[in-house]
């Protein structure tokens, strides 16, 4: 199973970066790539409601996948589980509260089936440009919620 786990420090508490997390929509604004979101089912960005994304992987610019939220604890941690033809992926998102006002947001991706001919890409693909791309992702989201 392929794994990365990204850090980034915020100077905002909790409940300023939260909402950059917790709602999907905002998600586009912090990518270093294009990216949408649909909802197909349920109340938006609340536990088992069901979404369809667009995004860029290595080789697909236009990649789409089904998810559902799976966790959300309020200012804490946000989780949701994609699928799509290479594979299923779970994302999860929690935040910690620094003394000094800020946070930390980990975000954890796990890739826990990957089919095919990505099961020989993930694992060589994924540390030269995934992980280098959701470093930047997380250098938006810090500017954002430190913007906001």
């Amino acid at each position: 199973m392929t794994e990365g786990v990204f850090t980034v420090s915020i100077a905002a508490p909790p409940e300023k970066v939260w909402p950059w997390i917790s709602d999907l929509s905002t998600h586009s604004q912090w990518s270093p790539k294009p990216y949408s979101v649909e909802w197909i089912s349920g109340e938006p960005n609340q536990v088992g409601s069901r979404y369809r994304s667009v995004g860029a992987i290595p080789m697909d610019k236009d990649h789409e996948n089904e998810g559902e939220i799976t966790e959300r604890v309020e200012a804490q941690r946000f989780a949701l589980e994609a699928h799509d033809k290479e594979g299923d992926y779970r994302n999860v998102f929690e935040l910690a509260a620094g003394p000094d006002g800020t946070t930390t947001v980990t975000h954890t991706l796990t890739f826990l089936k990957v089919n095919g001919m990505a099961a020989v890409m993930v694992p060589m693909v994924f540390p030269l440009v995934g992980k280098a791309d959701i470093r930047k992702r997380m250098q938006l989201l810090k500017g954002k919620a430190e913007g906001s």
